[in-house]
């Protein structure tokens, strides 16, 4: 293969925002909300376009259309590491977290999407497969929802082959035993089930809920208290009942903020976000950095987004099967990934991401389109 002869520059870019209702009211810890948006950017180079997004408010299309368009157009698409390390360079003075990470994230997926469709093969090829499929994990069980609701929903997870499932905690603390108790009558004594307080809870909040939690067999703790207080999260995991794991990380955005948490031994297992933490060149360094730990590494969200990369990287565990995203991204994409037995499998059979934007059935969603 003459790679040289597919390097044309990219010469078009585009981006737009989504914003679609949620099918229920959400919640979880610590904020509420009724709609989900999707900055949704594409790359166009020697015929061949590449697509990446991130779920962040319709202010990051603006971000990629002012700060980072100019440095994309003229830029070679098999070069990831230069253009990245430019975008890095470039929102220095905007600040390089929130809104301008998720900006990068959504360029650097679409960068690694282009470069595998220039190239032929699906991004997995690319990116050289340790596995061929990855677990997920059912998550959703917002503290918006009824029992029945809630019951509901994780029931329909195990019931479709999916044994680790996760609810939300923490809105109404005095009610969280009986939430738990009554999810864990749902799944059945032999589904994993995990929680998640969203940071908001204190350590020792914390720590007594676990304790009580132990009695329905919660084997995950997510972000007991927010992930900024390492100190608190190291505390919880010390003494946290064996046999549950304390999570946290979904909010990186770069590798120091991960080196930060494995080195204060803050986490069972360490989450990241290619949405948010610098796309998949942002994953592939928390990957490598939870492997320097020994450390397992868990995919937050966006299902179809990592699970090439998450097939790519020993350290994975499993992605998160999120109720919302997994909604849009089959509103969306066809190719849209679609759990069986509990697993997803990259699509060999597509280039690059294998995701193609149905861009009829998005228009009524648009919030934002870009005028490049």
């Amino acid at each position: 293969m003459d790679i040289t002869a597919r390097s044309a520059p990219i010469e078009q870019l585009t981006v737009a925002a989504y914003t679609v209702p949620t099918d229920l009211p959400e919640a979880d810890g610590t904020i509420e909300w009724d709609s989900t948006t999707m900055v949704l950017v594409r790359l166009r180079a020697d015929d061949h376009t590449g697509l990446g997004y991130t779920y962040a408010d319709k202010s990051a299309a603006l971000v990629i259309e002012g700060l980072l368009a100019p440095l994309l157009i003229g830029a070679n698409p098999l070069s990831i590491p230069a253009t990245v390390r430019s975008m890095w360079r470039r929102v220095r003075n905007n600040g390089a977290s929130g809104i301008t990470a998720m900006a990068i994230s959504a360029v650097d997926c679409a960068l690694w999407d282009l470069k595998a469709r220039l190239l032929g093969v699906p991004l997995i090829t690319l990116l050289g497969a340790v596995r061929d499929s990855v677990p997920v994990y059912g998550s959703g069980g917002f503290t918006s929802y009824t029992i029945e609701q809630l019951q509901d929903q994780l029931a329909r997870w195990v019931e479709s082959g999916i044994s680790q499932v996760k609810m939300k905690i923490g809105t109404h603390p005095e009610d969280d035993l009986e939430r738990v108790r009554q999810a864990r009558n749902a799944i059945g004594a032999e589904a994993a089930l995990f929680v998640d307080a969203n940071g908001a809870y204190t350590p020792t909040q914390s720590l007594n809920f676990a304790e009580r939690f132990r009695e329905f067999g919660v084997v995950w703790f997510e972000e007991p208290v927010p992930s900024s207080d390492l100190a608190g999260l190291h505390r919880i995991r010390k003494r946290a009942p064996g046999g549950m794991d304390i999570a946290a990380g979904e909010y990186g955005c770069e590798p120091a903020y991960f080196r930060a948490m494995l080195q204060a031994g803050a986490v069972d297992v360490l989450q990241a976000d290619a949405t948010r933490c610098g796309g998949i060149s942002g994953f592939l360094s928390a990957g490598a950095l939870a492997a320097a730990f020994t450390t397992p590494l868990s995919a937050h969200t966006a299902p179809s987004l990592h699970v090439h990369v998450c097939c790519a990287l020993q350290p994975v565990r499993h992605i998160e099967y999120f109720h919302d995203h997994v909604r849009i991204e089959h509103m969306f994409f066809d190719g849209a990934a679609t759990a069986v037995d509990g697993r997803l499998r990259p699509n060999l059979d597509r280039p690059g991401l294998g995701l193609e934007f149905r861009s009829a059935e998005a228009a009524p969603y648009r919030v934002y389109q870009s005028r490049i």
